[in-house]
């Protein structure tokens, strides 16, 4: 018998009666204000043609590597999900048929954030009022895709429906940001960019060549010599401000900066553009940029966000038949204190700039990171992120740095998500999350009520906007 969707009042709160009682008031406080998404991956073309999503399949699972992930670890392989190889046959044209794979394998989803975040768009978004299995599958799939049909179900309609303040995706640094200036022109609501410089950056991607010389062409920079190569990125950096940018973004892979000599940044540049990189060079030249990218920080005031730690496209099979982010991306130890000292011994103690610090190795929270941001102005703690962006990663992030770094080194939450309908979703989840702490700091008398009131609202909105500076 399939049993009922429903969300309950009390999720995530405390079990204990009197700090459950604090953590529904102080969320009373946070609940409907409104979303600061201020580091994300929805594609800016939704916002920018406003054009209908077309069906349950292609709007939950194919877009979707944490789904992706979970169904291939138990032998579900992508064919079978109607995901096309990049050479070869098309995808399937029987997404309903996918859809019922999907429903009918939904169990494998039970305690994982993704059964949160699904669960709360089929409820709240699509108003389903059964759980998702295989005898539900055909219901399901007709009830989105009549909605989807709907303008009250459009990308810009639901922007204004999820009380969305502003919104940042992100793209390349030679990324035309075309739909950003259609956005602009023709619609009040705030979606801006974010700058990621990665693929002109790291000389083990194998567009990095290609990639410099597109930036040369954008520019009219030399980005041959060091010289040009950092003013075309300045420039870059630039054109992305016009279109709304407050920050960059970085997904190295490990967190390691350098601070070397001009004439050694040119040979490692010389060598990365004709391939002939030595034994360490690319994380050399990753390392050096992260400082080049902090001092340009200074000077133009773009907020710096670091997303080290994770080994990508770890599957190379998988790599090579369906590209990237298909959910073989795998985290990795990560240090901070010996990597980032280069960076911080020159730009440290400016407490003009941001630098928010991310990480999938939770051993660095008390040991390395809460530490770092409690003394360096210029760090910030970003949130429980990627495999932790979850009911227990966020309660431990909070538990391991609070004591430390305090609440105000932090910079509340961002979502980081591609899946637009998982939005409100991920800020619910926060929010309760944060009071169900507070809650606990309350109830043990270690705050009173009105400072953890006053603390939630900071998380939830206040933080975000001063950190990101909208």
């Amino acid at each position: 018998m399939t049993s009922a969707l429903r969300l309950h009042p009390d999720r995530f709160f405390p079990a204990d009666e009197a700090a459950r009682a604090v953590a529904r008031r102080l969320f009373a406080r946070v609940e409907k204000l409104p979303i600061v998404s201020p580091h994300g991956h929805t594609d800016p073309a939704w916002f920018a043609t406003d054009a209908a999503f077309e069906d349950a399949t292609s709007l939950f699972l194919w877009p979707d590597h944490y789904v992706l992930r979970m169904l291939y670890s138990q032998g579900i392989g992508f064919d079978r999900l109607g995901i096309a190889p990049l050479e070869g046959k098309p995808v399937a044209t029987d997404r309903r048929a996918v859809w019922k794979l999907f429903a009918s394998n939904y169990h494998l989803f039970r305690g994982t954030p993704s059964r949160t975040w699904l669960d709360h768009a089929f409820s709240t978004v699509f108003g389903m009022e059964l759980r998702l299995e295989e005898a539900t599958a055909d219901l399901y799939y007709d009830a989105i895709g009549e909605a989807l049909a709907k303008p009250e179900f459009r990308p810009r309609a639901l922007f204004e429906r999820f009380d969305i303040e502003a919104l940042a995706t992100t793209e390349g640094a030679t990324d035309p940001l075309a739909h950003h200036a259609k956005i602009k022109s023709d619609w009040g609501g705030r979606v801006i960019t974010t700058f990621r410089p990665d693929g002109v950056v790291d000389p083990d991607n194998e567009e990095f060549a290609r990639n410099v010389a597109r930036l040369a062409e954008l520019t009219k920079e030399n980005t041959a010599t060091w010289k040009g190569y950092l003013k075309a990125l300045a420039n870059r950096r630039a054109f992305f401000r016009e279109h709304g940018a407050t920050a960059t973004d970085h997904g190295h892979p490990t967190a390691r900066t350098a601070d070397l000599s001009p004439a050694e940044c040119q040979a490692l540049l010389d060598r990365a553009l004709r391939r002939r990189l030595e034994a360490g060079d690319a994380e050399c030249f990753r390392a050096q940029m992260l400082t080049e990218m902090a001092l340009m920080s200074c000077d133009d005031g773009m907020t710096m966000q670091i997303h080290p730690g994770s080994f990508r496209n770890h599957n190379p099979a998988l790599f090579a038949m369906y590209g990237r982010d298909r959910g073989a991306d795998i985290p990795m130890r990560t240090s901070y204190v010996d990597t980032l000292k280069p960076l911080l011994d020159r730009v440290g103690t400016r407490a003009d700039l941001t630098v928010i610090l991310f990480t999938l190795d939770e051993s660095n929270y008390a040991r390395e990171l809460a530490p770092l941001a409690g003394h360096y102005p210029c760090l910030k703690l970003g949130p429980a992120w990627w495999f932790h962006d979850s009911p227990e990663g966020m309660m431990r992030f909070r538990r391991q740095t609070t004591e430390t770094a305090g609440f105000y080194n932090t910079v509340g939450f961002n979502d980081d998500t591609r899946a637009y309908f998982s939005i409100t979703a991920r800020h619910d989840l926060a929010r309760r999350i944060d009071c169900a702490y507070l809650a606990e700091l309350v109830a043990t008398h270690r705050l009173d009520e009105a400072e953890a009131a006053e603390i939630a609202v900071d998380l939830a909105y206040n933080l975000p906007k001063k950190a990101y500076k909208l």
